[in-house]
């Protein structure tokens, strides 16, 4: 896996699934300013129904949790956010595919919005409503770090390569700032859980190494299944042939002896077969 290339941050192709997500999330926005603007009922109606409140959450709106991605008021959160998708999604996305990239974008909406809903239960911390895609953004920025660790982005027009650790530092301690400004609003937990899922994320589904490790894991439980179904329906079936007064011998993987090999000591061949 490259670590050590160097990116210069111009305009990437405004493609795939990276492009879809923007003009889904521009187009809602034109819609909420409109319904703000000219039917401001109907705009607090969107925005009450689509962002995140622990206390409709708790009514059971369980859509919250993706819709409030695509919730915006402030202009600055929505160009920002979009922006770092944009410019990182891009890069992103062309490393693990377009599904994956879906995947990942709604899998980080999705569980920041739960660990920021888990979090408000305490009465104490993550309160208040949340919205915008900054926790995709902000994982996004992590799994960009992760899959170019070494390397220095330099963000035009700024002639100054700067690391990328340096950039998820400057993020964290930034929303670390206004989360504590905020007294530990949900808004802020949101975009500090982003950098936190987009690090599990990667651990998980995008690191090569843990993944084949996941599924040498998975295929040694099946076949251990396997095994265990073979033995134990082999011991029936010797009751069973006991009961009809005949005998019937198995080894210890569960494969049928020959009777010609019942008086075998030396490991000589066996008929079945071994997973």
């Amino acid at each position: 896996m490259a670590r050590d290339l160097s990116f210069e941050m111009g305009l990437p192709q405004f493609r795939g699934a990276v492009r879809e997500i923007i003009l889904a999330s521009t187009a809602i926005y034109v819609v909420i300013l409109l319904l703000v603007s000219f039917a401001p009922a109907a705009g607090h109606a969107l925005l009450e129904r689509g962002v995140l409140n622990p206390a409709s959450i708790r009514q059971g709106w369980l859509w919250q949790f993706v819709t409030y991605a695509f919730m915006y008021v402030d202009p600055m959160d929505f160009v920002l956010s979009l922006l770092g998708i944009y410019f990182l999604g891009s890069a992103v996305e062309e490393r693990i595919g377009y599904r994956s990239f879906y995947a990942f974008f709604f899998g980080s909406v999705v569980l920041s919005g739960v660990a920021g809903f888990l979090l408000s239960l305490t009465g104490v911390v993550a309160q208040g409503s949340a919205l915008g895609s900054g926790a995709a953004a902000s994982a996004i920025l992590m799994v960009f770090y992760l899959f170019n660790r070494g390397a220095p982005i330099m963000l035009f027009p700024i002639p100054i390569r700067i690391p990328v650790k340096w950039i998820v530092v400057f993020t964290a301690a930034i929303e670390t700032a206004y989360l504590l400004l905020n007294h530990f609003a949900l808004f802020y937990f949101i975009l500090l859980l982003g950098l936190g899922v987009g690090y599990i994320w990667y651990t998980l589904f995008l690191s090569r190494g843990v993944s084949l490790h996941v599924s040498e894991r998975f295929y040694g439980v099946r076949n251990s299944y396997y095994r265990w179904k073979r033995r134990r329906a082999a011991r029936k079936f010797e009751v069973y042939m006991r009961q009809q007064d005949r005998k019937v011998t198995f080894d210890e993987h569960g494969n049928y002896v020959p009777p010609d090999d019942n008086d075998k000591t030396n490991g000589g061949s066996k008929s079945g077969w071994v997973n």
